[in-house]
């Protein structure tokens, strides 16, 4: 694990180290963010490039860490190392200044990044528990998706998938955005678990999502209230569920506390229901590694979009009145590229945060490019704008190309027309009301408050109507194979739209104690179905979702010892068999996930049904596909018509509990 560590710290410092080539007053705290985020992201795509002609080896990693380590080079340059000199100063004197004299603001970034890091610390920590009695889950909502995670990372650490196949659907190209499982794939190789692996890329990612919020509302509402309350009201996203607490306690012996102490798995995302919000850490960053991933780098480009189009940046903070800091940074140094112009460099480096999505996650490379259209429309600058979008473009090229090439996509299955997205049989009126609250009323009431001039401002304004366009089409057009899946474009909405409520909460709370608690009331409302699911997944300890049994554990090592890296085996069309711990080339997984890759795979379950009942035609079905290997287990006695007997002709190689692995194939 210890090198694994050592590889991310290294990539985040110098992601960290870039920043000073293009965002001149950034924090120290909002460079590491940004560098552990651009880091591991950079990291991911480099370290493709280069195993896909070596294969993941140590001098694959190797290679890729000094490509992501260049930009340490800059501490060569006595200019940048002066620069990075004074905020190691100015940071050092203000912690030594807070320990001698603590004041209440610094205190309170304190609390709130320490409360942040324990909650995701947790969060991570359960969501893959591995135990003697198997390898489990916490979270309900990461039990499908976490197999597939597993079988993506083992495919590349142990199955040498280059190039890359379906892990979960040999032999079709594998086109879903892999870059955060290859990265944990690395950390694997590298000698941490497969816990481990994931554990510190989440952690870092989900950290840095908040610190670049955080960041990001800072710089554009110029309210330290207002820019502590946007991460909140993005991470505690929810509707009016929490309204069902009130229906669980009347219905729990215990009352209230009761069912405090006994929270189901979730208020926000309800299976067989209208209630399909879901809350972010819940539903997207634990089981969506792409989206958490992808999130942290479209909030980079955003916040220098931002930058970028303003005519005149201060840091906030720097001598504006009352609000100043008491200590201010030292003049900063005249800018040390003057090749271009600083616009265009923070452009530069929106470009490279935007470059990188395609193979992280492609709904938000679709977000970001499209939102950057239509800024570019609002704010007029063509030479910023083009140097964005070449910029972009030279490094998601290639990965588009790559991924699009001879792909067994159906790309229909993803467009279609529907509207209300997944509102089922509410109106979707209410359906939106009763899935975000009171949200929307808020964001109109921001829009139109009106005192010494709007609450809002106009520039700010027109930045936030393009995302607008996030809610919009997805409430016309369904965007994948299932409807649910719009939750990639609808959530960058609600991000953007955060710091907009957040302004008017932090506004309410400043003007007398009745508004003041109007904004308390408003903002539990609107975060306490999120904040139920975050803490259901942080306190119910003892809720244990298991994926891989004892056995099952024990048979993948069974099978990674008898079997060779890019053997094919038949296993049981499910979604958790032992297999996907092994990165052997898999015939087929579970259906639900193949078909929302897009992957028409009716002919192919069918066929396997035909192999494990062993008709007259399975040995050559076999023969067609390559099948080197089959597994005959307790999954596939549950999941598929079996005939025992039929696999008796073949060789047995090894056995672990009901596992048994027969050799189909002669090598």
């Amino acid at each position: 694990m210890t090198a694994s560590l050592l590889l991310a710290l290294l990539v985040t410092l110098s992601g960290a180290i870039a920043t000073y080539l293009y965002d001149e007053n950034a924090s120290l705290g909002a460079r590491l963010c940004t560098g552990a985020c651009l880091g591991l992201a950079a990291l991911g795509l480099a370290g493709f490039v280069v195993a896909s002609f070596i294969g993941l080896s140590g001098v694959a990693i190797a290679i890729s860490a000094a490509i992501c380590c260049s930009p340490l080079a800059l501490l060569t340059d006595a200019r940048y190392k002066h620069r990075i000199s004074e905020d190691l100063n100015t940071t050092s004197t203000n912690i030594r200044r807070f320990l001698s004299q603590p004041d209440a603001r610094t205190f309170g970034y304190i609390l709130f990044y320490g409360f942040v890091a324990l909650v995701f610390w947790q969060v991570f920590d359960r969501a893959v528990i591995e135990e003697q009695t198997g390898l489990s889950t916490g979270l309900l909502n990461n039990f499908g998706d976490l197999p597939f995670h597993i079988s993506v990372i083992t495919s590349f650490a142990y199955g040498n998938n280059f190039p890359p196949e379906d892990p979960t659907y040999a032999g079709v190209r594998f086109t879903y955005p892999f870059i955060s499982d290859f990265v944990s794939a690395m950390f694997l190789r590298c000698g941490a678990d497969l816990r481990q692996s994931m554990f510190i890329e989440n952690f870092l990612l989900a950290f840095g999502f908040v610190g670049l919020v955080h960041r990001w509302a800072l710089e554009m509402l110029r309210d330290r209230l207002a820019a502590i309350i946007t991460p909140l009201l993005v991470l505690l996203n929810g509707g009016l569920g929490w309204v069902l607490l009130l229906e669980h306690a009347a219905a729990n012996e215990g009352g209230l506390w009761g069912t405090l102490l006994a929270l189901p798995p979730s208020f926000t995302v309800i299976p067989d229901s209208t209630w399909r919000w879901g809350n972010a850490v819940s539903t997207l960053l634990v089981p969506q590694r792409g989206f958490l991933m992808g999130l942290p780098l479209a909030v980079i480009a955003f916040t220098q979009w931002w930058l970028a189009t303003e005519k005149e940046h201060r840091p906030f903070g720097v001598g504006r009145g009352k609000n100043k800091r008491k200590i201010v940074k030292p003049p900063q140094p005249e800018p040390v590229n003057t090749r271009f112009p600083l616009s265009q460099r923070r452009m530069i480096a929106a470009g490279v945060a935007a470059g990188l999505l395609p193979l992280v996650h492609a709904h938000s490379f679709v977000v970001v490019m499209g939102m950057a259209a239509c800024l570019a429309l609002l704010f007029i600058n063509w030479r910023d704008w083009l140097t964005f979008f070449i910029v972009a473009s030279v490094i998601a090229g290639p990965q588009l190309l790559w991924s699009t090439w001879h792909s067994a996509v159906n790309a229909s299955t993803f467009f279609a027309w529907e509207m209300g997205w997944d509102h089922g049989k509410d109106n979707p009126i209410w359906f939106w009301f009763k899935n975000t609250g009171f949200f929307i009323p808020l964001i109109l009431a921001a829009v139109l408050m009106k005192a010494d001039g709007y609450l809002v401002r106009k520039r700010l304004l027109l930045f936030y109507l393009p995302f607008t366009l996030c809610f919009i089409i997805p409430n016309f057009l369904k965007m994948a194979p299932w409807i649910w899946d719009n939750i990639k474009v609808l959530y960058y909405w609600w991000l953007a739209s955060s710091p907009i409520v957040a302004l008017l909460l932090a506004r309410l709370w400043k003007q007398g104690p009745i508004r003041r608690t109007a904004a308390i009331i408003l903002f539990v409302v609107v975060t306490l179905a999120g904040t139920l699911d975050v803490a259901g997944i942080v306190l119910r300890t003892s809720n244990k979702y298991q994926v891989f049994d004892a056995s099952g554990l024990a048979f993948a090592e069974l099978v990674k010892e008898k079997t060779a890296p890019r053997a094919l085996i038949i296993h049981a069309p499910v979604h958790n068999t032992p297999v996907f711990l092994t990165g052997r080339r898999s015939l087929m997984g579970y259906p639900g996930h193949i078909w929302t890759h897009g992957l028409n795979f009716m002919q192919r379950e069918g066929e396997i049904k035909r192999i494990y009942l062993g008709l007259p035609d399975a040995e050559q079905l076999m023969k067609n596909y390559g099948v080197d290997y089959a597994v005959v287990g307790p999954l596939e006695k549950l999941a598929v018509p079996l005939n025992e007997g039929f696999f008796n002709r073949f060789e047995k190689v090894g056995q672990v509990g009901e596992y048994s692995l027969y050799k189909i194939r002669e090598e």
